[in-house]
């Protein structure tokens, strides 16, 4: 098959459509031909040699995609917990049983930018009802990432407030619209008027210019935030527990703005506040398999009656790898960015 593999491990934009070994799907995987791949920031990490796959996972980029089965690795073996048993086994929805012909999504820990992948079962989604596969495509990640993060780690309720960083960008234009439906005050920092219009033509309720405006203040004025989403990291951290309301709970999935900094740990406790720093990609199986049965319950009903729509604002070939990574460091793109594979 071909694939998008790095030339040179110290030129992030060595990325060339080249040919390499077919994957052979293992126990309880699948083989899937793909035909698009979602572009996230972790790629653009593991392109400059910061964000390496799990042990065991493909060293090609790529942590979405969507496309067709072609075939399946043999059965697991009894008394495993990978591969399609362990959704059932850990009390979430039974798995779909998938055939050969079928299109789906993929949640991956690698491997998304090429031809075919291997890909645990129970890390396929349906595509939704009257989605394409480049939407779809451009959707994975993100429902993934904000639904165990917003769902499940901090447990968003109706009329809570929820400040969203980096509004514009693809988990940011997902979260928002997934916090807005589940009836969520939504306040979102985003860098321009542009930008911060799309955030509220989403749902946003509280606009925030980061550039001109001091976050901190805008969210004391609304009485705190119940749950920051935060993709900054390091440069955001004493900011986000001084936006916190009381029992607050900041959760970072990011680390653009660096990853030490310093916490004041009495202003946290004066607001009974919690902090939770999560991934998804070096999560077991088990916990991916869980993730996913979640996702799928919860989000996918909105995706297929249009409550959230898709973000995907720009499709390359996916022999443009390299310039859909520059697309999205410079930030010239809002939404997904998605590769197509002929």
């Amino acid at each position: 098959m071909k694939a998008i593999i790095q030339q040179d491990t110290a030129d992030p934009t060595s990325l060339e459509w080249t040919d390499t070994d077919d994957p052979t799907p293992g126990p309880g995987e699948a083989l899937v031909r793909i035909h698009a791949a979602g572009v996230n920031r972790g790629d653009v990490l593991q392109a400059a040699g910061h964000y390496p796959p799990p042990p065991g996972a493909s060293d090609i980029i790529g942590l979405e995609a969507a496309g067709t089965i072609e075939a399946f690795g043999p059965p697991v073996e009894s008394g495993s917990t990978s591969g399609s048993e362990s959704s059932e086994q850990s009390g979430e929805q039974p798995a779909k049983q998938w055939s050969v012909g079928d299109q789906c999504g993929m949640l991956l820990a690698g491997g998304g930018y090429a031809e075919r992948v291997a890909v645990p079962i129970t890390q396929l989604f349906p595509v939704p009802r009257g989605w394409s596969l480049t939407d779809t495509a451009g959707v994975i990640e993100v429902a993934a990432t904000v639904w165990s993060n917003l769902g499940m780690v901090a447990d968003m309720q109706k009329g809570q407030t929820v400040l969203i960083h980096g509004g514009s960008g693809g988990i940011g234009t997902f979260a928002i619209q997934l916090a807005h439906a589940m009836g969520l005050t939504v306040a979102t920092t985003a860098g321009n008027a542009d930008n911060l219009e799309l955030c509220r033509s989403l749902g946003a309720d509280i606009l925030i210019n980061y550039r001109d405006d001091d976050f901190v203040a805008v969210m004391k004025e609304h009485g705190g935030a119940d749950i920051i989403l935060d993709i900054m990291g390091a440069k955001y951290l004493d900011s986000n527990v001084k936006a916190l309301g009381e029992k607050g709970h900041l959760v970072i999935i990011g680390m653009q703005g660096g990853v030490k900094g310093e916490l004041n740990i009495g202003r946290l406790l004066s607001k009974r506040g919690s902090i939770t720093a999560t991934n998804v990609r070096g999560r077991s199986l088990d916990d991916k398999a869980a993730v996913v049965a979640d996702t799928i319950k919860h989000v996918w009903p909105l995706l297929e009656d249009a409550t959230v729509s898709a973000q995907v604002t720009k499709t390359l070939p996916i022999a443009d790898a390299a310039e859909a990574h520059r697309l999205l460091k410079s930030r010239e793109v809002t939404g997904k960015i998605v590769l197509t594979v002929e």
